[in-house]
């Protein structure tokens, strides 16, 4: 991160593909081979977490923070690993192009997983790679496929809804439990493998074209996961092992009441006694998977906002200081260097700048953010960059700049933004100024999204927060990667020195 270099964001699952998702299949190796092409450094994805309906489908709402999303396996791939047959793949649901469909696709998946799982069983002894992923795993591993396999047997209660027994994870009853659900338990660690074989393939390959991959790690998790269930003293919960807080952000410019998120907040008295285990284990096994971690919520990692639980609104709440320099001392002493973007969008006070600053990790910048008030002095504006942080034209989050021009820009700030660049554009031709200045920057790193290259409306937004429905689902077209799109990034690549 410390050259001049930049990227595309674009996550696995709108990627294009046969089976009406993206995945880890040929379209991926495709999409490496473009940015190789275009004369790009990184690919920034979305977390590889799994997805749940039940949760929207959202990678930041997930049922544990070790496992793969298993939507993500690739048929092709099984094919080649001989787990299918091409006849097995052939027939499948017409799936549209345009969009995930993820009930339909769970639905066609999960009956392909159960054959492969089927295939592989005749042959498990000779697949010592399944053994070893077992084995090096299983800090993580063995709690989360027990834990989804009873959700699915206690039809999808919340883990403080099953018997206290369960509930409390007694040593006789989960032994006991293992035994019944042995099959199943085993498929789910199947599955795992299978991700996990087929992710570090493609990152590997990424690697070998001079190309750099950028996870993205939730701080926080949810409640009904393994995570909690399994790791219960590390959050903040009562007896009956409920969340007594919930994690959120104050009252703001932009919520009158706050955002109440619903995650239990961590124990970071606890955390501090196992010298940060289990986040090192994160980190750790994060690093394996990719070559850069942005860490969203950056600054709840150094005081977070803390609500009671029962709470409607996140107005009663309180700040709560995390022992930041220990934590990230203990992290540098484990690890030789922290390959960390710190998502500091927002509010950001001088304790977190200070911590930020301390450490070295780049913060972000957010195009779109630039042309409010006092455009002089804000600090999205390219004339404020510094070295040492990422430029984005916007994030997963917001909307695209065409669809922000469009639908959101009021008409003073698309008057400073025509100051700002000396002539007027329009809704066509914003995208391009956008991706410019973000290339001119004098920031190291600059990631611009797949809508922005291709200069997409509102209709391509990823995420709308707040909202419930039709997130996750937008997926690039074959063919869209055409070669004149393809050399007009390779140009502006060029010209501002980030090839």
């Amino acid at each position: 991160m410390k050259r001049r270099g930049s990227g595309i964001l674009l996550h696995i699952t709108s990627l294009p593909s046969f089976y009406g998702i993206g995945d880890l299949g040929p379209s991926a190796y495709q999409f490496v081979d473009f940015l190789s092409e275009t004369k790009q450094s990184f690919w920034q994805i979305l977390p590889l977490k799994p997805t749940s309906t039940a949760h929207g489908n959202s990678p930041y709402s997930s049922f544990s923070a070790f496992a793969g999303n298993t939507l993500l396996i690739s048929p092709e791939r099984l094919v080649e690993e001989g787990l299918l047959s091409k006849a097995d793949i052939k027939d499948h649901p017409s799936f549209p192009d345009e969009t995930v469909i993820y009930k339909t696709v769970t639905e066609y998946k999960t009956e392909l997983f159960r054959a492969a799982y089927g295939n592989f069983k005749k042959r498990r002894q000779k697949d010592y790679g399944f053994v070893e992923f077992c084995n090096e795993n299983r800090y993580w591993l063995d709690d989360y496929v027990l834990f989804v396999t009873l959700k699915e047997s206690f039809g999808g209660a919340v883990w403080s809804e099953w018997p206290e027994d369960i509930r409390d994870r007694k040593g006789e009853i989960r032994k006991e439990l293992k035994g019944k659900l042995k099959d199943k338990i085993e498929m789910g660690k199947f599955l795992q493998y299978v991700f996990y074989k087929q992710w570090h393939s493609l990152r590997a390959y990424c690697n070998s074209k001079d190309i750099q991959i950028i996870g993205d790690i939730p701080i926080y998790v949810n409640y009904d996961s393994a995570d909690v269930w399994a790791n219960p003293r590390i959050f903040k919960l009562d007896e009956n092992r409920r969340p007594t807080f919930m994690a959120g952000v104050p009252p703001d410019y932009f919520s009158s009441t706050g955002q109440l998120w619903g995650n239990p907040v961590y124990n970071w008295d606890f955390l501090r006694e196992t010298e940060y285990a289990w986040w090192i284990r994160l980190i750790e096994h994060n690093l394996k998977l990719f070559n850069i971690i942005r860490l969203d919520h950056f600054r709840g990692l150094v005081a977070y906002w803390e609500v009671p639980a029962g709470e409607e609104t996140a107005i009663n709440g309180r700040w709560v200081e995390v022992p930041a320099r220990d934590f990230f001392d203990k992290l540098l002493k484990r690890f030789s260097s922290l390959p960390i973007i710190a998502e500091d969008l927002g509010i950001i006070t001088p304790d977190v700048k200070e911590i930020v600053d301390l450490y070295g990790f780049p913060g972000m910048k957010l195009l779109l953010f630039a042309f409010g008030d006092d455009v002089a002095t804000n600090p999205y504006v390219p004339h404020n960059h510094v070295k040492n942080c990422v430029v984005y034209t916007g994030t997963h989050d917001n909307n695209t700049a065409k669809g922000w021009f469009r639908k959101e820009a009021r008409p003073e700030d698309k008057r400073r933004l025509f100051q700002y660049l000396g002539r007027k554009v329009t809704e066509e031709t914003v995208r391009q100024e956008f991706v410019r200045m973000a290339m001119m920057s004098v920031a190291d790193l600059v990631i611009i999204p797949m809508q922005d290259i291709l200069g997409l409306g509102e209709e391509a937004r990823m995420n709308t927060p707040s909202t419930a429905n039709g997130n996750w689902e937008w997926r690039l077209l074959p063919g869209q990667l055409t070669p004149s799109v393809a050399g007009e990034l390779s140009e502006v690549t060029k010209i501002y020195g980030r090839a």
